[in-house]
């Protein structure tokens, strides 16, 4: 055997350490694939901090809310290197130096993959959802294309990250769009990543790989049935564009549940053709007749399953409210941009701002036709000295909306002359579109991804033998995080205890005694260690 080339994690027995109760999340983080990072990263450079040690401190400080390596500062290193067997934790140049040994290796990708293959096998349903979140780019070094961003209600620079996540919120895979593409173009990037993990179908077979459920961005008939006739992936969606109401006397009750708690939906589903293709189609009504359409290719699912896997696709938006909230979930790990594909087309910018004019040129024309025309019906019922006046302003109003069609025509003219689309290598210089930097954020997201798992699986277990783990489950988990307990090594008979202090609450204690009991049982080694980690119940 050769010599280590960092610190060996070595403990000792120490009281109180503070947000030692971390340490409960270590069965969880090695069941959901902390040990892909170990197996796929290769060693960093010789010294005091070893990969274990970074990629351990990643872990436990998304889990504490400690949010970037900046904030590390604001708590004693001493304290924090206790949870990895040293005598500190690395100090924030330190820390920024190995993880950019981490980013160079470029294996995100492969990390990412590694940990969707995991995941995929323990999904009890094969039902995916994909939504896009735009991260908001405030700086001055990179040229972002524009989108809207439904939260601030702008379109805003930014870069769109495409999530895949399983029915109940779990996130799976995420994608880094480099120029803004659309859902549906994303959507075809990850479609061959998840059919690597799935056996093909007969072509005589009538159920589904697997199913898509997306919202209306990504609509379009022809698309979802080219879906199911190639690969036999059947797609949730809503439909667009829905301008008649069924009979409500058509609609049915059925029990569906959503969120966890069953409720009685009015569906009503009927065949319906979208552009010459036939697809079923589910409606809710509701109390005031508003009607939701939802439309499937799916040949088999019930109508009521149907409903419920269309609305839990909110799980997904209160996985991102929540990563955004407690998360730090936007922020930029590395700075610095990088060249996108210069073959790539897009959208030429003078193009579309040519059309943003022609657009407003139309909507102040339309404005004017309104003012002349309600000036015209007001002259029959004024006197003669009054008509004359009204008819002297409307020659104002139709020389104004004279010179509103020339400028129309000019800009039309002139976009004529642009071609619509354009390749990144025709754009100028000093406007043309780059990225930032992405391998340190898929690091992040990685790591993210790892913890909010990790978090779900104890908030799981917990909701066997806790009554309010629906409110208070998440809120629990975040103290025993947070918490200080005692960190007890026994070396002769190669344990790792750690005991955790008295909870706010005594049926918060009650809990984490069950909770303690299961996590000894999944008999979890402490990494690079021989120490057998346990968990006791919380001391008085």
């Amino acid at each position: 055997m050769g010599v280590q080339d960092f610190a060996p994690s070595i403990f000792e027995h120490n009281e109180s350490v503070l947000n030692a109760g971390v340490l409960f999340s270590l069965p969880a983080l090695m069941t959901q694939g902390l040990d892909k990072f170990f197996e796929i990263l290769s060693p960093l450079s010789a010294g005091y901090y070893g990969l274990q040690h970074i990629i351990l401190s990643m872990c436990f400080m998304s889990l504490c809310r400690i949010k970037n390596p900046e904030q590390l500062k604001q708590y004693a290193p001493g304290e924090l290197g206790k949870l990895l067997g040293l005598d500190r934790v690395p100090e924030v140049g330190t820390f920024r130096k190995k993880l950019q040994q981490i980013i160079k290796q470029s294996k995100a990708d492969d990390i990412h993959q590694a940990l969707f293959h995991s995941w995929v096998e323990d999904m009890p349903e094969s039902f995916f959802y994909i939504d896009g979140h735009v991260r908001v780019y405030h700086g001055d070094q990179a040229n972002l294309p524009k989108r809207f961003v439904s939260r601030e209600k702008l379109c805003l620079s930014g870069t769109t990250e495409f999530w895949v996540n399983d029915q109940s919120g779990l996130p799976l895979m995420v994608i880094t769009s480099e120029l803004n593409s659309k859902l549906k173009e994303a959507v075809e990037e990850i479609i061959p990543k998840i059919l690597q993990e799935f056996p093909s179908k007969d072509e005589s077979s009538t159920e589904p790989v697997f199913v898509l459920v997306m919202d209306r961005e990504s609509y379009e008939p022809a698309w979802f049935k080219k879906l199911w006739n190639e690969h036999k992936i059947a797609i949730i969606t809503y439909r667009k564009n829905v301008k008649d109401k069924w009979d409500k006397n058509l609609f049915k009750p059925f029990a569906v549940k959503v969120f966890e708690q069953d409720v009685t939906m009015l569906l009503h589903e009927q065949e319906t053709q979208l552009d010459g293709y036939c697809f079923r189609e589910v409606r809710k009504c509701s109390e005031d007749n508003h009607q939701t359409a939802i439309i499937t290719t799916h040949p088999s699912l019930a109508i009521e399953l149907i409903a419920r896997k269309m609305f839990a696709r909110w799980n997904q938006e209160n996985f991102f409210k929540y990563l955004i909230e407690n998360f730090d979930f936007d922020r930029m790990v590395e700075y610095g941009t990088e060249p996108v594909k210069q073959c790539a087309e897009i959208v030429n910018p003078q193009y579309r701002q040519l059309s943003y004019q022609i657009k407003k040129a139309k909507e102040k024309k339309q404005r004017l036709d309104a003012k002349l025309f309600k000036k015209l019906e007001a002259k029959e019922q004024e006197t003669v000295d009054n008509a004359l006046k009204l008819i002297a302003k409307g020659s104002e109003l139709v020389g104004q909306i004279n010179q509103c069609k020339i400028n129309i025509d000019m800009l039309l003219v002139e976009r004529k002359s642009i071609p619509a689309r354009i390749t990144i290598g025709e754009m100028p210089q000093e406007k043309r579109y780059n990225k930032l930097k992405q391998e340190g954020k898929k690091i992040k997201n990685a790591i993210i991804m790892l913890a909010y798992r990790t978090e779900s699986a104890l908030f799981n277990v917990l909701g066997e033998f806790y009554k309010y783990t629906g409110k208070e489950g998440r809120i629990i988990i975040n103290e025993i995080f947070t918490s200080e307990a005692d960190i007890i090594p026994d070396y002769q008979n190669k344990t790792l205890t750690i005991k955790l202090h008295s909870l706010s609450t005594p049926r918060a204690n009650d809990a984490v005694i069950k909770l303690c009991q299961l996590l000894n049982e999944t008999e979890t080694i402490y990494p690079y260690s021989c120490l057998l980690y346990t968990s006791p119940s919380p001391r008085d």
